[in-house]
C-alpha cells in the first residue's frame, strides 16, 4: 500500500475493508465487545473533524487527549490529522499540576478526557488557566460542572452531525503535508521538566514503510489488544501500524485487566513492556516449583528440547531434524502448548516487547517454549523503533537489528547516534535541549551507550540520567531527590528504580533533626544506628516522603526507603566535583540494601 498521509489513510482503508472491523472495545469484563467497521471509524473521524472546526480548533493547532485507553482516542487522533490539527496525548495517571504545565506549554485549548479522575483532574487545571477554554469527556456516566466549559463527547458528535464544515475539513486535508507537526508526546526530561517530542507526519508514515518491511508475517489476518497506554510512542505507533495493515485490534480499556483481555480475544499479536514478561515468568516458575519431581524432570526435559529446538536450529535458520522434531512435538503436546494456552497466547504470531531491558534468561525460556517475542529498542524521539529481533538470526542479549534505512553509529561514550526519517524534529519551544540532542550533522544521540556489529545492537548502559522502571515508565530521579531533599529531616536521597517494577530511595538523614525530634517525643536511643531503626523515625520519614510527593504521578512516588548513617561525600567517590551523584557508584556501594527494598515485597 503507497504510503499515504494519516489525514488519508482512514478514507483509503474504508474503501478497501468497508463493514469490516477494525476496532473492538468493551467498558467492563462483563460487556459484550463492541466492533467499530472501517466505514463507520472513517464516519466518525469526519464527523469529529467537523466539530473541531465548529469549536475553532485551527489548523497546527495543538489538542490535548488525557484518557485511559478508549477507540474514542483514535477517533480522536484521525479527526485531527483530518484537520491538520496536532494530538498532544497525556498519560491518564498524570496529576493535575503534570497536566497544567503541558497545557500551558502546548497552549491547549481544548483537552479530551476519560473518566471521573481526569475530568476532576482537568477542572483543577481550568480554574486557574489562561489557556485551557474547553474539557471533553468520552465516558458519559461522569458528573460535569454546568459551566460551559464542559461538554460531553456525544454532544460534540451531535455538533459534527449537524455542522456544514465538510468543505473546511477537506480543505485543510487536501493541503495536509508530511512536513506537518502531527503530534507533540511530552517525555521526562532529567530535571523533571517534560519536553516535548515534535513527531511530523513524515515520522509515522516512514515508520509505517519500514515496519512492513521487516514484520513480514504481520497481514489482515491478525488480531491485536492494544495493552499499553495510548499516550505511549510504542503502543500509539503500533496501533497505527495495526491499521495500516488492516489488523483488527481490540482496545483494552483498564491495565489490570489484561491477562482477561488476552484469554478472551487470544490474540496474534500484542506489544507489552518488559515487566509484563516477568509477571508471566514469575508465575510460570512459581508453578512448576509446585509440581511434583518427576513433573519438574519433564518441564526441564521439555524446555532444554524447546531451547535446542527454536535457539540451536531455527534461530539460525536450520533444519532441526527428524528426530528433535518428533520431540519438539512431544514436548509442545505436554507442556508448551497448555502454557501457552492459559496464558491465552497459542494463537501468538508475534509479540514486540520493549521499554526496558529484558531479561536473558526471560527471554530464552519464552523462545525455548515457542513464544514468540520479538525484543527491541527504541525511543519517543525515534518514532519508537530503532532495532528489532528478525525473524531468524537474531542474537540473545541483543536489541536486534536495525531497522530498515534508518542509520546508527556509535559516538563518543559508545553512544547510540541515529539518523533517519523516524526521528522527532526537535523538542517543542526548547532550542538548548534540541541543539544539545542533536550534533552538528544532524546524529540524534540517543543517551544510551552500546555497541554496533553487522547492524545488531547491543544496549550496556543508559548514560543519560533519566531512568525508566520495568513497566516502561520514565522517571526523572533529580525531580524525586530534590523534593525529599527540601525536607527538613532529609539530607540527601538517591532514587533507585532502573529496570524496577517500583521507585525506592536510599536517604541520608538529617541526624541533628532527628534527634530534636526523637528528644521532643521521648524517643530513647543508644547511639545514631539505634535511632535510625526505631518505629517511630522509619515512620515519621515515610510520612515525609508522602506528604513531598503528593502531587507526583504514582510510579514516581518512592514506595520503599533504608536510611543511611553518614551522607553521599567527594572523598568516597559518590559525588563527583560538582556535588553530581555518581549512580552506579551508590548503586554498587548499597547494593544489600537496594536489594532489600525489592526482594521485602
Amino acid at each position: 500500500m503507497q504510503e499515504l498521509h494519516f489525514s488519508q489513510i482512514v478514507r483509503a482503508q474504508a474503501q478497501k475493508y468497508g463493514d469490516r472491523p477494525i476496532f473492538h472495545f468493551r467498558k467492563n469484563l462483563t460487556d459484550q465487545w463492541t466492533p467499530i467497521s472501517w466505514n463507520n471509524f472513517d464516519k466518525q473521524v469526519f464527523t469529529v473533524a467537523k466539530a473541531l472546526v465548529e469549536l475553532g480548533v485551527a489548523e497546527q493547532e495543538c489538542v490535548g487527549q488525557y484518557s485511559q485507553n478508549m477507540t474514542e482516542n483514535l477517533i480522536i487522533d484521525f479527526a485531527l490529522y483530518g484537520n491538520r490539527s496536532v494530538l498532544v496525548p497525556i498519560y491518564a495517571t498524570s496529576t493535575a499540576a503534570q497536566v497544567e504545565y503541558i497545557v500551558n506549554d502546548a497552549e491547549i485549548k481544548v483537552i479530551f478526557v476519560g473518566e471521573q479522575k481526569q475530568y476532576d483532574e482537568a477542572c483543577e487545571v481550568i480554574a486557574t488557566s489562561e489557556i485551557l477554554k474547553k474539557i471533553i469527556v468520552f465516558d458519559p456516566d461522569v458528573k460535569i460542572k454546568n459551566d460551559g466549559k464542559s461538554m460531553y463527547y456525544h454532544e460534540l458528535v451531535t455538533l459534527g452531525e449537524k455542522s456544514t464544515q465538510h468543505l473546511e475539513v477537506q480543505n485543510r486535508t487536501n493541503k495536509a503535508s508530511e512536513d506537518d507537526l502531527a503530534s507533540i508526546l511530552y517525555t521526562s526530561g532529567t530535571t523533571g521538566k517534560p519536553k516535548g517530542v515534535m513527531m511530523p507526519h513524515s515520522t509515522f508514515m516512514e515508520a509505517m514503510r519500514t515496519h512492513k518491511i521487516r514484520l513480514t508475517t504481520t497481514s489482515d489476518k491478525d488480531v491485536s489488544i492494544a495493552f499499553l497506554p495510548l499516550s505511549h510512542v510504542f503502543e500509539r505507533t503500533w496501533t497505527y501500524f495495526c491499521m495500516y495493515m488492516g489488523v483488527q485490534v481490540y482496545v483494552n480499556f483498564r491495565p489490570i485487566e489484561i491477562q482477561q483481555t488476552i484469554k478472551d480475544v487470544r490474540p496474534t499479536l500484542m506489544c507489552s513492556v518488559p515487566r509484563f514478561w516477568e509477571k508471566v515468568y514469575s508465575s510460570v516458575q512459581e508453578n512448576i516449583a509446585k509440581m511434583p519431581p518427576s513433573k519438574q524432570g519433564l518441564v526441564t526435559w521439555a524446555v532444554a528440547v524447546g531451547k535446542q529446538y527454536n535457539l540451536d536450529y531455527l534461530r539460525l535458520g536450520e533444519n532441526p531434524g527428524i528426530l528433535l522434531k518428533l520431540k519438539y512435538a512431544i514436548a509442545d503436546k505436554l507442556i508448551f502448548s497448555k502454557v501457552k494456552k492459559t496464558i491465552g497466547i497459542e494463537n501468538a504470531n508475534m509479540l514486540p516487547t520493549a521499554g526496558a531491558k529484558l531479561s536473558d534468561d526471560i527471554n530464552v525460556f519464552l523462545r525455548s517454549i515457542g513464544v514468540p517475542i520479538v525484543y527491541g529498542y527504541g525511543l519517543t524521539e525515534t518514532t519508537a523503533t530503532v532495532s528489532c529481533f528478525d525473524y531468524v538470526g537474531y542474537e540473545i542479549g541483543t536489541v536486534g537489528k536495525i531497522m530498515p534505512d534508518l542509520q546508527v553509529k556509535i559516538g563518543q561514550d559508545n553512544e547510540i547516534m541515529v539518523k533517519g526519517k523516524t526521528v522527532f524534529s526537535g523538542y517543542y519551544k526548547n532550542e538548548k535541549a534540541t541543539a544539545e540532542a542533536f550534533t552538528e550533522d544532524g546524529w540524534f544521540r540517543t543517551g544510551d551507550a552500546g555497541h554496533l556489529k553487522d547492524g545488531i545492537i547491543t544496549l550496556t548502559e543508559r548514560i543519560k540520567d533519566l531512568f525508566k522502571t520495568s513497566n516502561g515508565k520514565y522517571i526523572a530521579p533529580q525531580a524525586i531527590e530534590t523534593r525529599l531533599a527540601l525536607d527538613i529531616y532529609i539530607e540527601q536521597a538517591a532514587a533507585i528504580g532502573d529496570e524496577r517494577n517500583y521507585v525506592t530511595a536510599i536517604i541520608a538523614p538529617s541526624l541533628t533533626a532527628l534527634e530534636e525530634f526523637a528528644h521532643k517525643n521521648k524517643i530513647s536511643f543508644s547511639d545514631h544506628d539505634d535511632l535510625l531503626q526505631k518505629p517511630e523515625i522509619l515512620k515519621l520519614i515515610e510520612e515525609r516522603i508522602k506528604k513531598a510527593q503528593a502531587d507526583m504521578a504514582k510510579y514516581e512516588q518512592v514506595k520503599r526507603f533504608k536510611l543511611i548513617r553518614k551522607g553521599f561525600t567527594i572523598e568516597s567517590g559518590e559525588l563527583t566535583n560538582t556535588l553530581k551523584m555518581r549512580r552506579a557508584v551508590i548503586m554498587q556501594k548499597y547494593k544489600s540494601l537496594i536489594d532489600e527494598m525489592y526482594t521485602e515485597a
